[in-house]
Formats: C-alpha cells, sequence, structure tokens
C-alpha cells in the first residue's frame, strides 16, 4: 500500500470484423418483431451514423500514446469553446468597480457579470418554463408564438433599463469631466496672463515713453477674480511704477495749453505723463480699495507703504498718507509695524519731499488721536520720536552778516571821503532799488542752482510740526488726568496706551517747549505722579490711577525737562523726590519695568546737583531695605549702586555705616527714625544703621556680596573699587545678564592656600568667594525655610495691605454718603 500503484489505461473494445452488407441476413422472426413493436426500434433511424463513423475512423489504427494526446486536445478545445460562451454571455467589470484577482501563475483575471436577457433561444425558454410548471407536454404552435412574444417584450424592457442605468451612471463622470476641463482651462488662462504681466513689465521698463498704453493692460489683468494674479498684478504694478516715476510732480497742461499748437516731443510727452498719471490714480484706488478686504489687507499695506516711501514727491501722496496713518494703530502687528516703519521713513528722509509730508503726516496723526480720544496702540505716537529738528534754524547765516557789515562800512566810507557831495533822495532811491533787485536775482539763482529751500518755509514747517506734536501730547496728558468717569470704556490697548510714548516724546522735544506752558505742563505730571493707588494717597476713587511705571516716567520727565531749561525755569522738585521715596516700596519685580526705576534713581538722586543731607540719607535706608526685600533681582544691584553714589557724595551720611550703641547719628533735627513716614526729610533716617548690608554680604550671588562688601567698609579707609564708576542703569543691565547665565552654587569650597581667618574676608575678584567652611545642608535647609517663611508672610502682608485698603475706600464712601445725608437734612 505503501507503494502507488500505476494508473491503468483503460482502452475502447475492439471493433467487430468488417463483414459487407451483402453477406448480412435478417431473419423473418426480426422481422416481425420489429413490425409488431416499432416503438423499440425507432431510435435506429435517430442515430448519427455520420460521428460514428468518424469517430470510429478517427480511431482507428492510432496508438495508445497517441490516443491519449489526442483526448487532451479534445478536451483543450471544449474548455477554450465554454470560455468562448462564457465570454460572449459576460462582460468584464471595470477595475475600478471591482479589483482583479491574481492566480499563482500571476495572470490577472478580472471578474465578469453576466449580460441582460436578450434574444433566447425559444425552444429552450419554453422547455425551461416548461419544467417550471411540472408539465412535461410539449407546447403548440400558438402558445409557442406568444411565449417569444413576450420574451421580447421583456429583454426591450431590460435593455432600455440597462441604457438608462448606463446614462445615469455616465452622468457625474461627464460633470466630473467638464469640471477637470474648466480647470485645465482656468490654470492655462493663468499660466497665459502670468506671462502676458512678466512682458509687459519687462517692455515698460525699457522703453516706458513707448509702451506706455501697457500699464492699463496690466491694470486690467490685476482685476481678475483669481487671488493670486491679483496679487501678482499688483506687485508687478509696484515695481514699475517704482521705476518709472519722475522725481517731479505732474501738472497736466490747461485747456489753453491744449489749445496751442506744440511739437510732436511735447505731444509724446503730455501723452506719456497723462497716461501715467491716470493709471497711477487708478491703482492708488484699488490698493485703497483692496485694503478694505481681509484677503488683500497685508498685499494692500505693503504696495500704499512701498510707494509712500520710494516717492513721496510725487502726486497723490494725501491720497497715501491718509490710507497709511489710518492703519497705523491697526490689531495687525504686519500692518502696523509696516505702516510706522513708512511713517519714520518719510520723518527720517526728508530731502524726498522737502518736508512737506513730514508735516501732513504729524497733523493727521494728532487728528487721529483727537478721533479716537486717545485710545490707540503707543506705536502710533512712538513714531514722533524719528522727527528731528534744527535748533537754529532761522538764524543769519554769517556770510549773510559779513554782508551787510562791509556794506555798512563801505557806506560810511564814501562819506568820509566824499563829505561835499551828498547824494540825492532820487539817487539814493535808485541805487538802494538796483540792489535790492540784485540780491533777489542772486539769491533766485543761488536757490535754483543749489535746491536749497528757503529758510522761511522750513520755519514755517517746523514750527507748525511742533505745534502739531505738543498738541497731542498736551491731548494726551489731559485725558490721562481726567477722572474715569469722563474718559469713558477703555480701549484693547489699556487705560492709558499713549501715555508712556507721550512722556517719552517730552522729555526727548522739552527743550522746543514754549516757556509759556511750562507751568501747566508741570502741573500736569506733578498731579500725574501723585495719582497712584497707594495706601497713603489721598485720590479720589473716581480718579485715574496710573501704574507705578507711568509715575516713575512722570517724574522722570520732570526732572527733564528742569535740567533743560535750567536757566529759565525756577521749579520746586521736592514734590517729584516725595513721590520717588514712596514709589520705591510699591515697586515689584516683574510687574513693573526695572530699566525705568535705574533711570529714575540715576537722574533724580545721582545727577541732582542738590546735596541735602536728610534727604540723602533717607534714600539711602529706603534703598537698602528695597535691596534686602528684592534679594535676588537686578533692581537690588541698581539700588546697592545708587547707595554707593550717594555715600560717596555726602560724607557725614556715611555715619550710617557705624554700628554704634546710640543707633547711628542723632545729630539731626529728628532724632527717631520713621520707616513709614512719606516725606523723606521728616524720616529721621540719621538716626539709623544700615544693618541690611551685614544680610547682603551673605548674599548668594558675588556680584551683589561684593558690592555691599565695599560699601560696609567706606568708612573705614578700606573701601573697595567695585562697580565704581557704574551708574544705577548700567548696574541693572549688567546683572541682568549675569543673571541669564549665572547658576548659584550648591556648596561652597575653601581655596587652598588662603590665608584668610576672619569672619569678614576681603574679595579681590567678584566670582571667587571664600569661606571659613563649607556650609552644611542642614544649614542650608534652614536657611531656605527662613527665607521662604519671610516671602510667605510678605505675601500675606500684601493681601492684608489691599484688604485694609479696600476697607478704609469703602469706610472713606461711607463718611461721604453720611456728609451728603447731614447736608441735606439741614436743608430741609
Amino acid at each position: 500500500m505503501g507503494k502507488k500503484q500505476k494508473q491503468k489505461i483503460v482502452l475502447p473494445p475492439e471493433l467487430p470484423p468488417e463483414v459487407p452488407d451483402d453477406e448480412i441476413v435478417v431473419s423473418g422472426e426480426d422481422l416481425e418483431f420489429v413490425e409488431e413493436n416499432p416503438d423499440y426500434a425507432g431510435f435506429v433511424s435517430n442515430l448519427d451514423t455520420k460521428s460514428l463513423t468518424k469517430h470510429v475512423i478517427r480511431v482507428a489504427d492510432v496508438k495508445e500514446d497517441a490516443l491519449e494526446s489526442m483526448y487532451e486536445k479534445r478536451q483543450l478545445r471544449k474548455k477554450a469553446i465554454e470560455k468562448e460562451k462564457e465570454e460572449e454571455n459576460h462582460i468584464e467589470v471595470e477595475p475600478v468597480d471591482a479589483l482583479p484577482v491574481k492566480t499563482l501563475d500571476g495572470k490577472l483575471h478580472y471578474r465578469t457579470v453576466p449580460k441582460a436577457l436578450g434574444k433566447l433561444d425559444a425552444e429552450s425558454e419554453v422547455e425551461a418554463t416548461a419544467v417550471d410548471n411540472g408539465s412535461v407536454a410539449k407546447l403548440t404552435k400558438p402558445e409557442k408564438r406568444a411565449k417569444l412574444k413576450k420574451l421580447r417584450r421583456e429583454a426591450k424592457k431590460q435593455g432600455k433599463d440597462a441604457a438608462q442605468e448606463e446614462e445615469v451612471l455616465q452622468a457625474p463622470q461627464a460633470e466630473v469631466l467638464d469640471e477637470v476641463k474648466k480647470e485645465l482651462s482656468a490654470a492655462e488662462a493663468n499660466e497665459k496672463k502670468k506671462y502676458r504681466l512678466a512682458e509687459l513689465g519687462t517692455s515698460l521698463l525699457e522703453d516706458p515713453e513707448s509702451n506706455i498704453k501697457s500699464l492699463r493692460e496690466m491694470l486690467d489683468i490685476s482685476k481678475d477674480a483669481d487671488h493670486s494674479i491679483v496679487i501678482l498684478g499688483l506687485k508687478s504694478l509696484l515695481a514699475v511704477f517704482k521705476d518709472i516715476i519722475p522725481g517731479y510732480r505732474i501738472r497736466l497742461p490747461t485747456e489753453k495749453e491744449m489749445e496751442m499748437k506744440v511739437s510732436k516731443a511735447v505731444k509724446k510727452t503730455r501723452f506719456y505723463e497723462s497716461t501715467l498719471l491716470s493709471t497711477y490714480k487708478a491703482f492708488v484706488q484699488k490698493l485703497i480699495a483692496l485694503e478694505q478686504q481681509p484677503v488683500y489687507t497685508r498685499v494692500a499695506t505693503r504696495c500704499l507703504c512701498t510707494l509712500l516711501e520710494a516717492v513721496p514727491h510725487f502726486n497723490f501722496r494725501e491720497n497715501l498718507l491718509a490710507a497709511v496713518i489710518k492703519s497705523i494703530s491697526s490689531e495687525d502687528d504686519v500692518v502696523r509695524k509696516l505702516c510706522c516703519a513708512a511713517v519714520k521713513s518719510l520723518f527720517l528722509n526728508e530731502g524726498k519731499h522737502g518736508g512737506e509730508a513730514t508735516v501732513e503726516a504729524v497733523q493727521m496723526i494728532a487728528d487721529l488721536v483727537k478721533a479716537h480720544d486717545c485710545q490707540l496702540h503707543p506705536d502710533s505716537v512712538e513714531v514722533f520720536m524719528s522727527l528731528s529738528f534744527d535748533e537754529d534754524l532761522g538764524k543769519p547765516e554769517s556770510s549773510e552778516v559779513d554782508d551787510r557789515s562791509k556794506f555798512k562800512n563801505s557806506k560810511k566810507k564814501r562819506k568820509f571821503e566824499e563829505p561835499n557831495k551828498l547824494p540825492t533822495n532820487e539817487n539814493k532811491r535808485s541805487r538802494q532799488e538796483t540792489i535790492a533787485k540784485t540780491r533777489e536775482e542772486v539769491k533766485a539763482d543761488y536757490m535754483a542752482a543749489s535746491f536749497a529751500q528757503d529758510a522761511a518755509e522750513l520755519r514755517r514747517m517746523q514750527t507748525e510740526t511742533l505745534s502739531a506734536v505738543f498738541q497731542t501730547y498736551f491731548r494726551i496728558l489731559k485725558h490721562a488726568a481726567r477722572p474715569r468717569s469722563l474718559t469713558g470704556s477703555t480701549s484693547v490697548f489699556g487705560d492709558h496706551p499713549l501715555l508712556a510714548p507721550c512722556l517719552n516724546g517730552i522729555g526727548k522735544f522739552s527743550h522746543l517747549i514754549d516757556l509759556d506752558f511750562m507751568a501747566d505742563l508741570m502741573s500736569y505730571l506733578r498731579k500725574l505722579a501723585g495719582s497712584g493707588s497707594s495706601l497713603g494717597s489721598s485720590a479720589e476713587s473716581d480718579a485715574q490711577c496710573l501704574t507705578v511705571t507711568e509715575r516713575l516716567q512722570c517724574c522722570i520727565v520732570a526732572f527733564k525737562v528742569m535740567k533743560n531749561n535750567l536757566d529759565a525755569l525756577n521749579v520746586d522738585l521736592q514734590e517729584f523726590s516725595v513721590q520717588l521715596y514712596g514709589l520705591i516700596l510699591e515697586y515689584r519685580p516683574g510687574r513693573d519695568k526695572g530699566e525705568v526705576l535705574a533711570e529714575a534713581l540715576k537722574i533724580m538722586l545721582c545727577d541732582d546737583r542738590q546735596h541735602d543731607m536728610q534727604r540723602a540719607a533717607a534714600f539711602i535706608k529706603r534703598l537698602a531695605t528695597f535691596s534686602v526685600c528684592f534679594f535676588g533681582s537686578a533692581e537690588s544691584m541698581a539700588a546697592l549702586a545708587t547707595v554707593k553714589h550717594l555715600l560717596q557724595r555726602n560724607v557725614k551720611c556715611r555715619n550710617l555705616l557705624e554700628n554704634d550703641a546710640g543707633g547711628g547719628s542723632v545729630s539731626g533735627l529728628i532724632a527717631k527714625y520713621h520707616p513709614y513716614a512719606s516725606d523723606p526729610n521728616l524720616s529721621g533716617a540719621l538716626a539709623s544703621v544700615l544693618w541690611e548690608l551685614n544680610l547682603l554680604i551673605k548674599h548668594y550671588h558675588p556680584v551683589v556680596s561684593a558690592t555691599a562688601s565695599s560699601i560696609s567698609t567706606m568708612n573705614t579707609g578700606n573701601n573697595q573699587t567695585v562697580h565704581i564708576n557704574l551708574s544705577p542703569q548700567q548696574a541693572f543691565m549688567q546683572l541682568s545678564r549675569e543673571q541669564e547665565r549665572f547658576v548659584p552654587a550648591s556648596v561652597f569650597k575653601r581655596k587652598k592656600g588662603s590665608g584668610c581667618s576672619g569672619a569678614a574676608s576681603t574679595r579681590t575678584k567678584v566670582q571667587e568667594l571664600d569661606f571659613k567652611s563649607s556650609p552644611d545642608e542642614n544649614q542650608v535647609k534652614e536657611k531656605l525655610a527662613e527665607q521662604f517663611s519671610i516671602i510667605n508672610e510678605m505675601v500675606k502682608n500684601e493681601r492684608l495691605r489691599a484688604e485694609l485698603y479696600e476697607t478704609t475706600k469703602c469706610l472713606a464712601v461711607y463718611e461721604e454718603y453720611k456728609k451728603k445725608q447731614k447736608r441735606r437734612k439741614i436743608r430741609r
């Protein structure tokens, strides 16, 4: 059984021997049986003798191997015929609808679906229906004809349904094809427009006078519905206009000039200028209209700003300025920066427009600030910082003075040489007229040759510019000083968005302010510097509350104005010093700007020429306390630099460094220290001691520690030179930069070979620290815990102070309410 048995080939039976027909004899019994039973012998007449004889003839005299191959070929032929019939009766499904099947030999077999029923063989259909009905009897001819008609009708209906289905399926395909064709045609059209724009722009740049008509075609292309074509057209027109616009304003000829006969060159120039001006006007109007659409806002703004910077001398400058300044306070950062940069370029490059655009821009900004009630972005007023003014404008030049003096001297010489010849009045007038005419002609020729502007015109423009600038600044100060009930709702930019750039501008141009307005300016600054939210302020609940930074800027501006006009002003700045004394305690790092505080310390304390010992001692003590409160900030370093500067200038204040039993110097008028006094002259700081320096010596940052150590040794003669020449601003900037990359060490090692045995060793280098022994981890934890507890207490104190302020505020309102009730009762 383990071996496979060989398959035996079954051969057909052997054929009977061939017998001639003449020798065949049929018996009578056989004939009788056939005649009696015709049904049994009827099948013989229906035999296919041809196929039998053919089969017998094909198989005869054939070997066994050839016979097997013949059978195989016959089987293959049958399969091929069946496959052809299936292909005729079936339809291949498209690969989109049904994926093909891949056979093992790697061929793809596509699926097929049977065709709709068509004309079938009548007899087969009839037989099939008969079998289904269970009847074996044959149908008659009329029944067959009726059945055939019915089948044909059904076939026609099925054909119509199939055609409708094909139409329904082909309809969306046709729509998709139409859309694809439209897209392809639109893409081709866009490419043609792009090439056309490039051709027109190149031809205009090569020869603008001959191809000036191409500008209108470019403008028409830029009106396309496609966004990309519009943007490309605007950029192309911008590049062309920047290149071909002349360096002068175009004046169109009048009607009388048009009636005059001129040469062909003049006609060509007129046509060129008129076409250029009309197209440029249409382009500017299109940019202004597109600026209102969000899709083209940035592109249109960029084109307007570029034109304003490139050709501020050309026509329609007023339209460009109005569109740019309208968006100078936009909430979109890109648009706002573009507009501010364009306006600053006008202010810095006055040679392109002669200063006229500067006057117009400043006046438009002033009107914008007035229209929006000072609720604009700070950049809209910050652009004034780019203005420059000539202080010597209008003064007579040295050459003119020399000419006048020479003319007077020559006149005196003539009188002295010829005393007997007195000139008549007519000769005198004629000589003066000729001299005046000659001077005018020489001056006109000089102005035409040098392209210089008249000094009177420059003086007029500068006066108008200054008037508009200071009008804007004073309007902002008045708005900030008004009560909240009158200012209305705040904008998205804050309560006083323009106050900071306004104060910076006043500080820069304070030397140009008329002295008649100084008193009003100082009163506004004094009012704004005192309108804070401190506990000790007596401001009403409806008053404006400025931030600490804004109040510090008011104090800085007041001192700058006093410094620039020192000879003409006699203003007492004591009130601003009092405000600074209180603002030092209200300052919070992170919330307020440290550079503003450092600038205030430099201008108001370091650069102040007045030396008052009581006031200097009060600021020294408060700044030392400030340094301890903000232990790790750059503001502490600025405060220490100010303390050191004040101690170097006021030698008597160094008694604060002594730690005697009496508690410092008590030789002043006030023998007791009042740490919460609002006036520095009444604080009694000379009766205190700078114990804060002892804590700052142990600071983790080596710069702060070294500075505190140098200050503590100033009274002993062993003063160090650490940061001796640094101002508060420089100290603040240096420590803020070092703080970013400084990492405090957790373990401090004693340097080898150092012979330091004292508790407070002298530090020769800022970045190296000497300790008697490395601190223990537990000690570090205890110190950190103490610092965190102090910080928590400070936070609690802040919260309690805020609650106390709200309570006092409510009590004040309640007291006012009581007073009003009493007044009403009295009136009744």
